[in-house]
């Protein structure tokens, strides 16, 4: 009884642990583009040098560090939200959120073979992977009614109203 009143908290905390690892996996990406535009190739190669000399304990800050000037910035953001700059408050958690995860998947890639040499971490490391498996399970049947909703398949009243949804727009445009 009780898991199963929990079960919407449980999807919740997966899809936001799914949100976070697809912005991790789109934002890479993007940072490697700027990273290719701008000099920071050169930066990355600079700093993944570096990285081979240090310890893993000692490559552990060098990959904590650069989120620390980010929490003034998240904290810009709960002050406008604070007091009521609403659009300015959003665009600056986002903007601060993005950069975030962006600036970590960037720093995270170039000292991640170090990192993993600490048994800890590693097993830390695995562990998300395992949970980010499990929130992926948790979530795919709920995002596949949804999507299956959105399009209309099913028998469900709410895809038979899509479907009459569907047939009247197209009679509306079709009558112009």
């Amino acid at each position: 009884m009780m898991r199963r009143l929990l079960q919407p908290f449980w999807v919740l905390l997966a899809v936001i642990f799914l949100v976070e690892a697809w912005l991790w996996d789109h934002l890479e990406p993007i940072v490697a583009r700027v990273v290719a535009l701008i000099p920071l190739r050169a930066f990355k190669q600079w700093l993944a040098e570096r990285v081979d000399t240090l310890s893993p304990a000692m490559t552990l800050i060098v990959f904590l560090v650069p989120v620390i000037p980010l929490f003034p910035l998240k904290l810009a953001g709960l002050w406008l939200l604070a007091h009521e700059y609403w659009m300015a408050a959003v665009v600056t958690i986002v903007f601060a959120k993005f950069l975030g995860v962006g600036v970590t998947a960037f720093i995270f890639d170039v000292t991640r073979v170090k990192l993993l040499e600490m048994r800890w971490f590693e097993k830390l490391y695995e562990f998300v992977l395992a949970l980010r498996a499990k929130a992926a399970a948790l979530v795919d049947p709920v995002k596949q009614r949804i999507l299956d909703i959105v399009r209309g398949d099913g028998d469900g009243w709410s895809s038979r109203m899509l479907r009459l949804i569907q047939r009247f727009r197209k009679s509306v445009h079709s009558a112009r």
